[in-house]
């Protein structure tokens, strides 16, 4: 006999799970579309060429590859027998990473049906073949929201507005929205003339949540960056963690740096309008040491942390992306865009207990069986309460009252009917609150009445 064991990575959800995560969910979409984003959905799976090479170093080996279809290994070499020989001629679907990159390839596809500046979102699964620990999984729902067609830095402020929305939507107080600039990471390589190892270097700072510090320093070391200019780096990572009091020190740093000053005079504007209006809760935070270790960012990144008191990874991220689309042929098409992990935000709210106290069953009321003889009965009267908007359960076998209640209560369910021989005489119900003990005599107009009203 096989044992059923899950998928390294997935998850099965109860109805419990199921409805605090639409709870979260439902809140995450009715903001999409108070800030003016509009739904659409793309394949579980892309072609492979429209993900590879999109995600940097660490993201590519992560990204879940399809078998072609029929005989894959016909007239494939022995020598061909390594990886990277291999995968081309074997593979040409791979489920998506992220979805990010599916959207750019549908707005260049879609280019003549959009009106630009294009605002989506998408609230779908992705697969990422990461090692799973609390809050990572291999196959899990992100919550997108995009913009593109604009560069205005407007579109920066909105998104931040949009961050906090939510959070105050979902009762979560003192989450810190972390801010940097890609330009920024690229001026330090241009200053320090070392441009050949800015990948090494956000693929180095992407894990300092993640690593020791000291171990980052070293790996930076190892990768041919020199001791001054990595104390140099993280010395101005420290002086951005207070914005507002070192801008002219910040500034100094980057004065050579045209790009640099251009990313500073961003995050001054973003920082300007939200000291200038208390229009967020959140904590907003500058913090050069902020890489994100996606390569298709370009400009300002986000990364949102929950509350202090919550251990645990980002909760929501994103940036602007100024070359996806002209990987796919569509030049000067600026885009920017934010992700909320579901399952993150699901840990944060339990842990907080902040999930609305209630039922997690949506039926209203279980019709009890007496027997065959009321099998017709009790499928017309479960159907009379659904059309009056009541849901509503009939218990299919005629099993001891006992266990039929105590199927009611396990359940949740807050009322039960007495239907039998006398009831069916009187045309009458009899209905019980299983919360009350109180029972009530009721004919079909109050019985809707008081189902209703509850």
């Amino acid at each position: 006999m096989q044992k059923p064991i899950l998928a390294k990575g997935t998850r099965d959800f109860n109805s419990e799970d199921l409805y605090k995560r639409n709870y979260i969910i439902n809140i995450i979409r009715d903001n999409f579309s108070k800030f003016g984003f509009n739904p659409i959905e793309t394949p579980s799976f892309e072609r492979s060429e429209t993900l590879l090479g999109k995600y940097g170093q660490e993201g590519e080996r992560l990204i879940f590859k399809i078998l072609k279809s029929g005989d894959f290994l016909k007239g494939i070499d022995g020598k061909d027998f390594k990886y990277s020989n291999l995968a081309p001629k074997i593979v040409d679907k791979a489920l998506r990473y992220d979805l990010t990159v599916p959207f750019a390839r549908y707005v260049v596809q879609n280019q003549n049906n959009i009106n630009i500046p294009f605002k989506r979102y998408q609230i779908q699964n992705v697969w990422r073949a990461d090692r799973p620990q609390k809050g990572r999984y291999r196959e899990f729902l992100q919550c997108d929201a995009d913009v593109i067609g604009s560069k205005s830095i407007m579109q920066e402020i909105d998104f931040i507005s949009l961050f906090d929305s939510v959070f105050n939507d979902l009762n979560i107080e003192g989450c810190l929205i972390k801010i940097n600039s890609r330009k920024l990471l690229l001026a330090i390589c241009e200053i320090n003339n070392c441009p050949d190892k800015f990948g090494i270097l956000t693929n180095q700072l992407d894990k300092l949540d993640k690593s020791d510090l000291n171990v980052v320093k070293n790996n930076l070391i190892d990768n041919g960056l020199d001791k001054k200019i990595i104390d140099s780096l993280f010395e101005i990572i420290e002086l951005s963690k207070n914005f507002n009091d070192n801008l002219e020190e910040i500034k100094l740093y980057f004065k050579s740096s045209e790009i640099g000053l251009e990313a500073i005079s961003d995050i001054e504007y973003i920082f300007n309008y939200f000291s200038k209006n208390k229009l967020i809760k959140s904590n907003l935070v500058f913090d050069i040491g902020l890489a994100r270790g996606i390569d298709y960012y370009t400009g300002v990144i986000f990364e949102v942390l929950p509350p202090e008191t919550i251990s645990l990874g980002s909760i929501a991220g994103g940036g602007r992306y100024d070359n996806l689309t002209e990987i796919f042929g569509l030049k000067n098409m600026s885009g920017i865009g934010i992700s909320f992990g579901l399952d993150r935000l699901f840990l944060v709210m339990d842990e907080l207990k902040l999930f609305p106290a209630t039922s997690y069953n949506s039926v209203k009321i279980l019709i009890l069986n007496f027997g065959l003889s009321f099998s017709y009965d009790l499928i017309e009267l479960a159907n009379f309460l659904r059309s009056n908007n009541v849901n509503a359960e009939f218990y299919p076998d005629p099993i001891p009252l006992k266990k039929q209640l105590n199927y009611a209560n396990n359940n949740d369910i807050p009322y039960v009917i007495f239907y039998g021989d006398e009831e069916k005489e009187k045309n009458c119900f009899n209905l019980k609150n299983m919360k009350t003990g109180i029972q009530e005599i009721l004919n079909r107009e109050d019985l809707i009445e008081i189902l209703s009203g509850n």
